[in-house]
């Protein structure tokens, strides 16, 4: 069982590897690393292409980043939960539509393993409200998603459409993620979400699951973008 990862002391950055390729990933995360990025994500594409061995992968080769198992899980929340804590993984996200017991489950998985649960509002239709039990069943970190699907199917639609009610909701750190341009997303600690992610389309290109750049565009992109998160010092 390893300590649980500390949520205070300024932004994170996080680095989602929505990639399908076990090399591409590790490359990527290498560049991320050296680039100031704090948490490394093993992206849905990822674990459903490489599954546990991609958690594992990431956890060996950077250990001191802990590492975000993206599983987006719908039911047997403490055996997939359990499953990725032994592989290495710090986080887990666990959906918040599932059924309640799925949550707390995930959460009991936690506090046997020294991980932590991360509940994603993605689709749910009150989502102050869900925020507020999910802080009552011992989530760590509530998502406020707009989906890959939704945001393709309606440009329009943002996380930051809910952010502000959901923060007003909760005292949980929070993260803003889908579709936001590089401007937004490093605006988020001002906004009341300071778990920052970069990822599609900012580091992974948004429909090819493949790096958005090259390596050295990749770096410059990603150190930048830690920069205006975090202030030119990181």
């Amino acid at each position: 069982m390893t300590a649980a990862v500390a949520l205070d002391g300024g932004p994170r950055v996080q680095l989602s590897l929505d990639l399908t390729s076990m090399d591409e990933a590790l490359a990527t995360a290498e560049i991320g690393v050296r680039a100031g990025v704090d948490w490394l994500e093993a992206g849905t594409p990822l674990i459903l292409a490489e599954g546990l061995h991609a958690v594992r992968a990431l956890h060996e080769r950077f250990p001191t980043h802990p590492v975000v198992a993206d599983l987006k899980t719908m039911d047997a929340g403490y055996l997939e939960a359990e499953m990725m804590f032994r592989a290495g993984a710090a986080f887990v996200v666990v959906m918040a539509v599932a059924h309640e017991r799925t949550v707390r489950e995930a959460v009991r998985a936690g506090r046997t393993r020294g991980g932590r649960v991360m509940a994603d509002l993605m689709l749910h239709s009150d989502k102050p409200g869900m925020a507020r039990r999910l802080e009552e069943w011992g989530v760590d970190v509530v998502i406020v998603h707009t989906g890959y699907d939704e945001r393709h199917h309606d440009p329009r639609r943002s996380p930051l459409e809910d952010l502000a009610a959901v923060r007003a909701a909760v005292r949980l750190p929070l993260q803003a993620v889908g579709g936001l341009s590089i401007e937004q997303a490093a605006r988020m600690p001002g906004l009341g979400a300071p778990l920052v992610v970069v990822g599609a389309p900012l580091a992974v290109a948004d429909r090819e699951f493949r790096p958005g750049a090259d390596p050295e565009g990749l770096f410059h992109v990603l150190r930048d973008f830690v920069a205006a998160v975090k202030g030119p010092a990181s």
